[in-house]
């Protein structure tokens, strides 16, 4: 790979090595000498947490020299335009950019200008994709159900209109192969243009959990609320949220799934999202292990 800006066409074996090593970090720890003296830069226009710091803590357990950039701290307040900051930190010899931004394409745009040698990975731009995350969801249920795909049924609720992690989810079931992919939400927050194709796809939440391996939450925004895509947050909650009553509908053993941040008591109760079934925070820990899989993969051979 030259560039990681989404995981639509990649093939499925990338994937599966892409896992297999960020289960061997996960496994391992840190592996200091693979990217000795490169320097990373997380190049972040949007907030994070989970991403940034997860991939700042990838980068220096491979040994990486780590910048991090703040939009609201730097010349950008000034006026200077996104691709005279990334040409200004690729000068100084940056040779990795992980880069989250707010507009779709805007990553690519960057990667399109980027010197040879030089890789950007997209930690997440509008609603596009958020490739990592992906990688750690598939990552995560591979730990609980196994490399074979085929026969589990998945679940993501919520907003997946405007959900890049669940763009890059779907694309990671589909390539993976996973037996059933069921989608439900508000209608008013549901995809159109083939994003759902092959998909089973429904408003009535209690009949979608009805069996399912995997329930993949989603954050709902409350600008969703003020934009009247959805009546309230307790109407939400009521038809959409997660409790541990409605778990139950699930099979016994079906694990459950957040990206974060969590509106607790909107999407998912305190029960649900602290139980035994929750692989939350699991998640974020393999956030770490695949990021360092992938900043291998773009940076080491370089």
């Amino acid at each position: 790979m030259k560039h990681l800006l989404t995981l639509d066409n990649l093939p499925r074996a990338q994937l599966e090595t892409l896992l297999d090593r960020a289960q061997s970090f996960a496994d391992a720890g840190d592996a200091r000498d693979v990217l000795a003296g490169v320097a990373v830069c997380t190049l972040f226009f949007e907030p994070s947490t989970r991403t940034r710091l997860s991939f700042q803590l990838a980068a220096q357990r491979l040994g990486a020299h780590v910048l991090n950039f703040d939009a609201s701290t730097s010349s950008a307040t000034k006026g200077e335009t996104d691709l005279d900051t990334f040409k200004t930190i690729e000068a100084m010899g940056v040779r990795g950019f992980v880069v989250r931004h707010k507009v779709d394409g805007a990553v690519a745009a960057l990667a399109a200008a980027a010197k040879p040698g030089v890789a950007v990975l997209n930690a997440g731009d509008g609603r596009s994709a958020h490739p990592t995350q992906g990688l750690l969801d598939m990552l995560t249920l591979r730990q609980a159900k196994g490399k074979d795909f085929s026969g589990l049924k998945v679940l993501i609720v919520g907003d997946v209109k405007h959900s890049r992690v669940a763009r890059s989810d779907l694309q990671a079931l589909r390539a993976l192969g996973a037996g059933e992919i069921r989608v439900c939400g508000p209608k008013s927050l549901l995809p159109g243009e083939g994003t759902l194709d092959g998909c089973v796809v429904t408003q009535d939440f209690d009949a979608a959990l009805q069996g399912v391996d995997a329930v993949m939450m989603l954050r709902i925004q409350r600008e969703r609320m003020e934009d009247g895509l959805i009546s309230s947050l307790d109407d939400y909650h009521r038809d959409f949220g997660l409790t541990a009553a409605r778990l139950r509908r699930a099979a016994s053993d079906a694990v459950v799934m957040h990206p974060g941040p969590m509106n607790r008591g909107v999407e998912i109760t305190d029960e649900v999202a602290d139980g035994p079934q929750s692989r939350i925070l699991r998640q974020v820990a393999n956030g770490v292990a695949v990021r360092m899989a992938v900043l291998e993969a773009l940076l080491s051979l370089r």
